[in-house]
């Protein structure tokens, strides 16, 4: 298991193939992909292979991480670092079982994210993006600290990008 990061309550580590049937439940349901544009897994076999096939981790050397609760090891979502190629920005996203919402996990991971992407990898500026309809992923995005740049359409849906550079890190 390859740890990346650690918080008060979680630990973040890159996806393994164990992970493949929670990652098939949290991507099944409708609330959890609701605004991510993501179609489910149709199967525990297709998230397994989404996960062998995953390249981000050797290819830039970061990408989304499990999240995992440090009291039992126990996989509740993702969180990290998307590199994207075509607008040449690196963006920040997570995504959580629907059971663990409203316990402050995403904020916790993605600021811990923030951190880890500008001292450990080195980035300049860290970008995010939330559905207009999102609010709650908007008001995890702007605790962490990243400021509101423009309306955007994402995925064929009305959205806004955020922006947090390294000097403006809390």
């Amino acid at each position: 298991m390859n740890q990346i990061l650690t918080t008060s309550r979680l630990y973040l580590r890159e996806f393994s193939k164990e992970d493949a049937s929670s990652f098939y439940l949290l991507n099944k349901d409708p609330e959890v992909i609701k605004y991510t544009g993501d179609p489910p897994f149709s199967s525990v076999k297709e998230a397994e292979l989404f996960i062998e096939n995953y390249s981000a981790y050797k290819d830039i050397g970061y990408g989304r991480w499990a999240v995992c609760l440090l009291e039992n090891d126990s996989f509740i979502g993702f969180c990290g670092l998307k590199f994207h190629p075509k607008e040449n920005i690196t963006e920040i996203g997570f995504r959580f079982f629907k059971e663990q919402w409203n316990n402050g996990f995403a904020t916790e991971s993605a600021a811990a994210v923030i951190d880890y992407g500008f001292k450990k990898i080195g980035l300049s500026e860290i970008y995010a993006h939330a559905q207009i309809n999102n609010l709650s992923s908007q008001r995890v995005i702007e605790k962490c600290g990243l400021q509101f740049v423009k309306n955007i359409t994402h995925d064929d849906m009305p959205a806004k990008l955020y922006c947090i550079k390294k000097n403006q890190q809390q």
